[in-house]
């Protein structure tokens, strides 16, 4: 188990009973910072948007008290009192200076509205959510403007064309999707891929929702989804993510709980996830899952947490001058948001190269 290099972002000691789904985005001066929903629980109409900044000059210890190397959590989005949900952040700009933040906003999934905030100091300030502003909201062919548009959970990545691509998908009461909202600049004007083909015949139970992604080579775009049928399943792309080829099982067990994908520089992947078989399974362990042959084989796996409890809905990203270090947050039993970092020597090898 890696206690010894979790740090808690704040202790017990906090303005809300209750938090959930981080987001993670590298800010200036190697920084990071983290986001979540808080309140008295999930769904209730209390829960707001969290974050907290990780000092640039943070001490390398992790085992020091709760927050030490943390900011004091702040709210930085609560627009009504309806429940907020799903933080996502990203980097607008490679220095980290501007950033975007998406959320959900409603009493159900049905019924959210996505918002957007934007940031040009770092996450230090930010300007007055809105809607997101949406290219295809009148047609007949799109998701509707409520439901799981935008960024549903993960963040978005920017491709090698300039556009940026994000995991989104519906969710009804007997009936899960997952498509992909496409933006020329990662703000406005988000139009919807159509759905991810997805061969129901033999699959067990709602669907896939909450994808994350990553490109492998210019055009080629590649995407793991959440599942209900035990097992993570992926989709791929040859069009630049403008459509997605049948998603099909992995040899990866699923929990129908969040996962997270990072790239680093060198093509290794580094999958975030709890790697328990079964619907609504148990959400521990939370393990890394290391692949280097574009995710056709994971054969390094770090288990993060094994005890007993719920350490789920993680955010992983890629850090360092060098994007080849890791960082990544995740829930702790819904009382804390948790952060480890790992440097490029503390990454495992590839088994496969000859050293």
């Amino acid at each position: 188990m890696f206690d010894s290099r979790r740090e808690f972002i704040f202790g017990d000691v906090r303005p809300f009973a209750q938090c959930h789904a981080s987001a993670l985005v590298e800010t200036p001066e190697a920084s990071v910072l983290a986001a979540w929903f808080g309140g008295t629980r999930e769904g209730e109409s209390d829960v707001g948007i969290w974050a907290a900044s990780r000092r640039a000059a943070a001490s390398k210890k992790r085992d020091g008290p709760p927050g030490e190397n943390w900011e004091a959590p702040r709210c930085i989005a609560k627009i009504s009192e309806e429940p907020h949900w799903n933080p996502v952040l990203y980097s607008l700009n490679p220095n980290g200076e501007e950033l975007a933040l998406q959320f959900k906003v409603g009493s159900s999934i049905r019924s959210w509205v996505t918002y957007l905030a934007r940031s040009f100091d770092g996450g230090e300030s930010w300007h007055e959510a809105q809607p997101l502003e949406l290219a295809d909201h009148d047609s007949t062919r799109a998701p509707a403007a409520r439901g799981g548009r935008g960024a549903v959970r993960n963040a978005p990545v920017r491709l090698s064309s300039g556009d940026w691509l994000a995991g989104a998908s519906t969710e009804t009461w007997k009936r899960w999707d997952a498509f992909f909202d496409r933006s020329a600049d990662g703000v406005k004007h988000w139009r919807a891929t159509p759905l991810v083909p997805l061969d129901r015949s033999s699959f067990a139970g709602k669907g896939l929702i909450q994808p994350t992604l990553w490109e492998s080579l210019p055009g080629r775009v590649h995407a793991l989804f959440r599942s209900t049928d035990g097992r993570i399943y992926r989709s791929d792309s040859e069009d630049d993510g403008h459509s997605f080829d049948a998603a099909y099982p992995l040899d990866l067990p699923n929990n129908n709980s969040g996962l997270d994908v990072a790239r680093l520089r060198n093509g290794c992947l580094a999958l975030v996830c709890n790697p328990v078989s079964g619907n609504w399974a148990e959400r521990t362990p939370l393990s890394i899952l290391f692949s280097w042959d574009n995710g056709k084989s994971w054969p390094r796996r770090i288990d993060l947490e094994d005890e007993p409890g719920e350490f789920s809905y993680p955010a992983i990203i890629a850090t360092g001058p060098e994007g080849d270090d890791l960082s990544l947050t995740y829930t702790w039993n819904r009382r804390r948001i948790a952060y480890i970092s790992l440097s490029a020597d503390e990454i495992p090898a590839d088994p496969n190269e000859r050293t």
